[in-house]
């Protein structure tokens, strides 16, 4: 009868145990991923316009447009 006692009361523990544990994943989680956004910012306000970090959209219009035309001048 101890056994079946002692297993009532160790299901609880492990399930609170396991509970906390995975709240502290997921806050910890939370706090990398609001700090690395934060470096980006960061880094994305201090880069030139230029960066390999952040490109404008008229460059990947020109890629597009020169893909474009190099398969349609293959394609004549």
């Amino acid at each position: 009868m101890e056994l079946g006692t002692a297993a009532q009361m160790a299901v609880p523990v492990i399930g609170i145990v396991a509970a906390a544990a995975a709240t502290f994943y997921a806050v910890s989680f939370l706090e990398i991923r609001e700090k690395s956004f934060k470096e980006l910012d960061e880094s994305s306000e201090s880069a030139s316009s230029g960066s390999e970090f952040i490109r404008s959209s008229a460059s990947s219009r020109k890629r597009r447009a020169m893909k474009k035309a190099e398969k349609e001048a293959k394609r004549s």
